[in-house]
């Protein structure tokens, strides 16, 4: 942002502001990369790199893989599970410490008291395999529901980085066009001051006036030194969000100007919203996880069914071994477990409640986000002509004041009032084109998929 600058009389005040959701918080307002970049970053490329370097969406794309790790664990409570293991097995055993009583001979026949050593070999495949278990299959298909929200979720956070990243593009634009206008005000002021200086060495004017000349001219390299830091600052600002090194030694290559917005009505934006926007499907993938899990919590009052088998070869040695297997079907079924199930059923209805309602923020947010954009818009539009308008006429005046003190009939300060109400012009124009644009570009975002319509929201130039 610029100085502040208190305004001459007469002159128009610049009340446009840097629109607040362009700023990037958290780990979006960071990036990881070390590819290789040109030296002139595009509009184009700035959004391709934050998508693909900056630190929100990355992490959140990490998040989606680690969801589907997830998702494939839960899923091997339903698939069979295939085991094999080979033991070898040295054995020596006291009967007596058993419980066998060899104090007496059995038909003759002394049983030793100490057995062994004996050894036996085992090699042997296993199989468990889920049959009915309604609580297992529905842990998976909330699993898979919480998959599919996180990815919506990585679709959403591409929509704010080019959110961010775009807007934040615009605001260099703004600073550089502010920077030249404050470069030919410097070069006016600095004109002015030459010609107050000639005028006073041939004793025409005071030397009051050409102290007020001198002093426009020192206020004009002030606030263009000001403009100058506050472009690098959003240049590194910009890298950051895009990936680079964090420096202001690049330069920008597309100017965005003043374009109408896409002839979108109010209703269809907010049909294209509902229809697009990922917060909103991965809102609603949440609810239909939390219903899925609500549905396990019950299903644990229900039998699960499960089968085992086994099947190996056992014996002295490979030569002496014979195939031997086991089967078994087991019905498992709930008695009493406290109140465990009650407790897990209450706090799935409770996070379902919840998820139901974040849903219906989510769609309320929207409309209000999309229904803003509009206004934003139509308020743009408006400040983008009034400023265009308020150009011309100030320069005009700036001429006239000038052709009046050139003609003896006028002080300057009326040409330092004319000055400073020409700046304050471009400013406002200025700035409610970076406004304009922004909104449009908030519009690409409201409706979804704004990496897309990017190119049809902002015309480059």
């Amino acid at each position: 942002m610029t100085a502040t600058q208190v305004p001459a009389p007469g002159t128009t005040t610049s009340v446009n502001t840097i629109n607040p959701v362009i700023e990037a918080t958290g780990s979006f307002a960071g990036s990881a990369s070390n590819a290789p970049f040109s030296g002139r970053l595009s509009l184009r490329e700035a959004v391709d790199r934050g998508i693909e370097f900056n630190l929100g969406a990355v992490g959140l794309t990490q998040a989606a893989l680690q969801s589907d790790g997830q998702r494939k664990v839960v899923k091997s409570n339903l698939l069979p599970n295939l085991n094999g293991y080979l033991s070898e097995t040295v054995r020596q055993v006291n009967l007596q410490a058993l419980g066998f009583r060899l104090n007496q001979p059995i038909s003759g026949f002394t049983i030793p008291t100490i057995v062994g050593p004996f050894n036996f070999f085992d090699l042997r495949a296993t199989l468990t395999q889920t049959v009915i278990d309604l609580t297992a299959l529905n842990n998976y298909r909330s699993a898979k529901e919480t998959l599919r929200a996180n990815e919506l979720s990585v679709e959403n956070a591409r929509d704010l980085v080019v959110l961010a990243v775009g807007a934040t593009y615009l605001q260099v634009i703004a600073a550089k066009a502010k920077i030249d206008a404050a470069r030919a005000q410097m070069e006016t002021a600095n004109a002015l001051y030459q010609q107050a200086l000639e005028q006073r060495n041939a004793g025409i004017i005071a030397q009051t006036d050409l102290n007020r000349s001198q002093i426009q001219s020192l206020t004009e390299q002030q606030r263009m030194v000001t403009l100058q830091n506050d472009l690098a600052k959003l240049k590194i600002h910009l890298a950051r969000l895009t990936g680079l090194a964090p420096t202001e030694l690049y330069d920008i290559s597309d100017v965005v100007p003043f374009s109408p917005a896409p002839p979108m009505g109010l209703d269809e934006a907010l049909r294209q919203a509902f229809e697009r926007r990922s917060d909103l499907k991965a809102a609603a993938a949440q609810v239909r996880a939390a219903e899925k899990t609500r549905a396990a919590a019950r299903a644990e009052r229900l039998p699960s069914f499960s089968v085992y088998a086994d099947y190996g070869v056992i014996g002295t040695n490979p030569a002496q071994s014979h195939g031997t297997f086991t089967v078994v079907g087991t019905l498992s079924f709930p008695i009493w477990q406290g109140s465990r199930i009650k407790g897990e059923i209450e706090q799935a209805e409770a996070a379902l409640a919840q998820r139901r309602a974040e849903l219906e923020d989510i769609r309320g947010q929207i409309e209000s986000e999309v229904r803003s954009v509009y206004l934003d818009l139509q308020a743009a539009a408006s400040q983008v002509e009034v400023a265009r308008k308020n150009i011309q006429i100030a320069q005009q005046n700036l001429d006239l004041a000038r052709q009046r003190l050139d003609a003896g009939v006028s002080d300057n300060v009326e040409v330092v009032q004319s000055q400073e109400s020409v700046a304050t012009a471009q400013l406002d124009f200025i700035n409610s084109m970076f406004t304009h644009n922004v909104a449009k570009l908030s519009l690409a975002r409201a409706i979804g998929r704004a990496a897309e319509n990017l190119p049809k929201f902002l015309t480059l130039q």
